[in-house]
């Protein structure tokens, strides 16, 4: 019986119409390109919508927790081996340290070069700074950072736990309970994702419906500065670090999209961060390694953020007329080196850690940050997409530098 090949035409459009409709990015980006039409043409409802996006971030931190610390206590009770644990670790912030350092280096030199605080100030609009500049921003407190820090303080506790896990008579038992429990979590987080253009569309629309996109216009040369300088951070930075290992930045990039949009939607690094840990074990990463870097990152690796503050302190040395010497800079370098770690997990923390700064060299204003508030929301983007790829990069390094690494064709993944 004579069978002829049936057509391949329809099987390809059905095949290429699924693609589409069910590809998160695509979603994610028209959600995005809606809140921007919605809060331009609309700002009062634009600015309604900040319910539907912190609905979704507050929807995705109720995983965080449960997320870090499973895959904590799992990687640490599979390794077997403590001292890899502490390895790891003194890794992991070594790298945080330099790599930080060298972000907030480059702020300093890129504001230099092109000057974004060669403005006029008198037409700049003026926000209520007050919050930052009170008394209560000269007193940082380490002690406080860790206390309103909740991703640091299940990053402690899944240490002990994984740790005393190793010594506990039914370990095996416990792990196979925790296992099953990691896999209703993951599950559970699959579908929740589902929800993410939602959320980028509600995040998207109350930042343009608040804020305007006019207010861009007075301080562009800032934000400009901003992205400028984050993007040769990540292409030449992390782009050369990741090199060296034989990793394209592009292909990282490319993997990662939908984190990044999402980031992108909500204004949020932790929106990203459960879905970013799945995706790095897929790739090849260790469940240890992952558990243990990109929690310790989120606290500690911040460096769209160290861009962020040392360039937003020569912004304001240039704004005022305030002459820096060369000794004053590195002094800004030193003092960022260590209060930027504290400029996560808080809102507004960043802006007490520059009012610290600014306190602590006693010779620019610290009411200088009034004219930060106004494109603060459209810069936090560009910091949390940064900080997402930074400790993305981070935790290649330290997988591959533990020899901890599978090596895998990101191509072909199912991302």
């Amino acid at each position: 019986m004579n069978i002829s090949a049936p057509n391949p035409t329809p099987k390809i459009k059905k095949s290429l119409f699924q693609t589409v409709i069910t590809n998160l990015t695509f979603w994610v980006l028209i959600a995005i390109i809606a809140g921007i039409l919605l809060g331009h043409f609309s700002p009062e409802n634009g600015i309604e919508m900040e319910k539907i996006g912190k609905g979704f971030i507050d929807l995705i931190k109720l995983f965080i927790g449960p997320i870090i610390f499973l895959t904590i206590v799992l990687g640490i009770s599979g390794m077997g081996n403590l001292k890899k644990v502490g390895r790891i670790g003194i890794k992991a912030l070594g790298y945080f340290e330099v790599v930080s350092t060298v972000a907030l280096a480059i702020g300093v030199a890129v504001a230099y070069l092109i000057k974004p605080g060669k403005i006029d100030k008198s037409g700049l609009a003026i926000g209520d700074a007050s919050q930052y500049t009170s008394s209560s921003a000269e007193h940082f407190s380490w002690l406080q950072f860790f206390f309103s820090n909740f991703t640091l303080q299940v990053l402690v506790a899944a240490i002990v736990c994984g740790i005393a896990l190793n010594f506990y008579q039914k370990r095996e038992q416990t792990i196979l309970v925790l296992e099953r429990i990691s896999n209703v979590v993951f599950t559970g987080l699959k579908y929740v994702m589902y929800l993410a253009p939602i959320g980028a569309f509600g995040g998207m629309a109350y930042t343009i419906g608040k804020f305007g996109l006019a207010t861009l216009i007075p301080l562009g040369k800032l934000m400009l500065c901003v992205y400028l300088t984050m993007a040769l951070f990540v292409f030449l930075v992390l782009g050369s670090i990741l090199r060296y290992y034989k990793i394209s930045i592009l292909s990282i990039l490319k993997y990662i999209k939908e984190e990044l949009l999402l980031v992108l939607g909500t204004s949020s690094s932790e929106a990203a961060l459960p879905s970013i840990m799945v995706k790095l074990e897929k790739m090849g990463c260790s469940k240890s390694v992952v558990g243990l870097v990109i929690p310790t990152g989120y606290s500690f690796n911040l460096d769209g953020t160290s861009i962020y503050l040392s360039m937003s302190v020569i912004f304001l040395a240039q704004l005022y007329d305030v002459h820096l010497s060369f000794f004053e800079i590195l002094s800004v370098i030193g003092i960022l080196m260590i209060t930027s770690k504290g400029a996560a997990g808080v809102t507004g923390s960043g802006f007490i850690v520059l009012a610290s700064t600014l306190t602590a060299l006693h010779k620019i204003p610290v009411e200088g940050l009034a004219f930060l508030l106004g494109v603060d929301k459209f810069m936090s983007e560009a910091r949390a997409i940064t900080n997402l790829i930074g400790n993305t990069v981070a935790t290649i390094i330290i997988s591959k530098t533990e020899r901890d690494f599978t090596e895998l064709d990101l191509t072909t993944l199912d991302t």
